[in-house]
Order: C-alpha cells, then structure tokens, then sequence
C-alpha cells in the first residue's frame, strides 16, 4: 500500500526538484555545496535527512528516516533512489555534466552496490559533522 500524500509535504515544482542528504556527512555536504556553485539554475532545494521535512519524505517514498543508505531526488516525474539519482542530478546541472547520463548504460544491478558500499562506509572515510549543513544567506530559501 502507497503511503498517503499529505499537503504539508513540499512538491518540486515543474521546473525544481528536491534533494534530500544526510546533513550529518561530510561527504554528502560536500555533494551539497558542489550542487549549490554548478546549479546557476537554481533547480534543485535541498532537505536535510535529519529534519522534519527530510524524515518524512524518506518515509513518504518508502525509506527508513533513521537508516538512511539511499540518495532520494524528488522531481515532477517522481521519487529516484541511489545510484539513478546521482546520474539524473549531474545530468540536470546541463553542460559537460550531461555526460553523466553515459553511466546509464552500466546496469543499476551494479551500479547501486557500489553507491551502497560507499554510503555504508561515509561516516568512516569522509567524517561526520555535530550539526548539519548550514546553508549561506544567499542559499537559504533553497533548503526546506
């Protein structure tokens, strides 16, 4: 059974869509920050695992808040998980980033225990944050 859409829950808008990322990971802000400087657009808003609005969107499209190993993206064509979301981000950002779409032709079947392993071992190779990414003025309206 789908879980119910509530209508505090955020939506992308038809051009926006929404990343959700462990605030606690260095790795993962790292990622954030890099999106933040190559998104001239301003497609993407950002929402921290660790908040409201983070845990339930996980919960929302079947991931576990307080286990979180997948990369969500949120988008007007739905919810894109793991290793097809990374993809789909690069590809967005437009330019030489749309090169990113090659990596499609590797079968997610292979793709995804690899952006498992590295999400299984973040914390120890890339440290953990006491707080959670903290957005500039200039960037604020962009996190949820």
């Amino acid at each position: 059974m789908s879980p119910p859409t509530t209508t505090s829950q955020p939506e992308p808008g038809a051009d926006g869509a929404i990343v959700v990322f462990d605030g606690a990971c260095a790795l993962c802000s790292g990622w954030v920050g890099f999106l933040l400087r190559h998104d001239r657009a301003r497609r993407f808003r950002f929402a921290a695992m660790q908040g409201d609005t983070g845990r339930r969107l996980l919960a929302a499209h079947g991931l576990d808040p307080d286990d979180p190993m997948s990369f969500l993206l949120l988008d007007a064509a739905g919810a894109t998980t793991d290793s097809d979301a990374i993809i789909a981000v690069l590809a967005r950002l437009g330019g030489a980033w749309r090169i990113a779409r090659a990596l499609s032709v590797v079968p997610r079947g292979l793709r995804d225990p690899l952006y498992r392993w590295l999400a299984r071992n973040r914390y120890r190779w890339f440290g953990r944050k006491d707080a959670c990414y903290l957005p500039t003025e200039a960037d604020r309206d962009r996190f949820l």
